[in-house]
C-alpha cells in the first residue's frame, strides 16, 4: 500500500510495538484498477475480506484492529459486516453522516447532467472532482481526487452503520479543526455505534488530514489497555 500519507499514525503505532499494514482502495495509491472507481459493493467487500484473511492467516496475526480515516471509515465498516469474528477492535477517525454546510456547493444543471450521463453510459469514468482548501497530495500522482458516481455511492457514510450487536472495543475521533465535519456530527455517528466499550476523542489542533505530533498517544494507550 501507499502508506506515506498515514505515516502520521503508522509510525507512532508501529514504534509502540504494533505491526501496521496499509490498504489502498482499488484504483487508489499503488492498487490496480480504474482510478477512482469500484464496480460494486461486492467487489469492495471481497477486497476487504482478502485483506483481513491475508493479515490473519497469511501473516499469522492473532489480533487484528482496523483503522479507518475519512474514506477509509467506509471500508472499515464494510469489513466489520463481513469479517467481524476476525476483528478485535476498530479505530475510526474523521467521518460523519453530514458535512459542514459550506463544504460542497450546489452543482449546476450541466454538472449534474454530466455526472448522470456518465453514470448511465460510462459508469467507471471518474467525473466527480473533490476539491477543498488545504488539500494535501495535489502534486502526488498516487493521490486521487476524481471519482465515479458509483464509487461515491459506495463510500457514502450517510447510508452505512456498524453491525447490530457489535461488541468489540471502538475508538472514534476527530480533529477540532476538521474542515469537513463538525465535532458534533462525528459524535452523532459515534453514538450510533453499538456496544458499551467505546471512546470518543477530540484531537486539539487537528484538521481533517493534518494531525499534530504526539496526538496519537491516547490511541496507543487505548491499544495497550485492550490488546497488549
Amino acid at each position: 500500500a501507499y502508506s506515506g500519507p498515514y505515516e502520521m499514525i503508522g509510525i507512532p503505532v508501529s514504534n509502540a510495538g504494533y505491526p501496521v499494514y496499509g490498504l489502498d482502495y482499488r484504483g487508489h495509491g499503488l492498487s490496480d484498477g480504474t482510478r477512482g472507481d469500484y464496480k460494486s459493493r461486492r467487489q469492495m467487500a471481497q477486497d476487504l475480506i482478502d485483506a483481513v484473511d491475508f493479515v490473519k492467516k497469511g501473516l499469522n496475526h492473532k489480533k487484528l484492529i482496523l483503522f479507518g480515516h475519512s474514506l477509509g471509515v467506509a471500508a472499515a465498516i464494510l469489513a466489520l459486516h463481513h469479517k467481524l469474528d476476525d476483528i478485535m477492535g476498530v479505530i475510526l477517525f474523521s467521518a460523519a453522516r453530514r458535512f459542514r454546510p459550506e463544504v460542497y456547493p450546489s452543482l449546476n444543471f450541466m454538472e449534474k447532467f454530466k455526472i448522470l450521463f456518465s453514470a448511465i453510459f460510462t459508469p467507471s469514468k471518474p467525473v466527480i472532482n473533490y476539491e477543498r482548501e488545504g488539500m494535501r497530495g495535489l502534486d502526488d500522482p498516487l493521490f486521487n481526487f476524481n471519482y465515479s458516481l458509483r464509487f461515491m455511492r459506495l463510500i457514502d457514510t450517510r447510508k452505512m452503520a456498524a453491525p447490530k450487536g457489535m461488541a468489540i472495543p471502538v475508538f472514534m475521533g476527530v480533529g477540532d479543526q476538521d474542515e469537513l465535519f463538525e465535532v458534533e456530527a462525528v459524535k452523532e455517528l459515534f453514538e450510533e455505534v453499538p456496544g458499551e466499550d467505546k471512546i470518543f476523542h477530540v484531537v486539539k489542533g487537528a484538521r481533517h488530514a493534518h494531525f499534530p505530533d504526539g496526538c496519537w498517544k491516547p490511541v496507543i494507550e487505548w491499544l495497550d489497555e485492550h490488546f497488549r
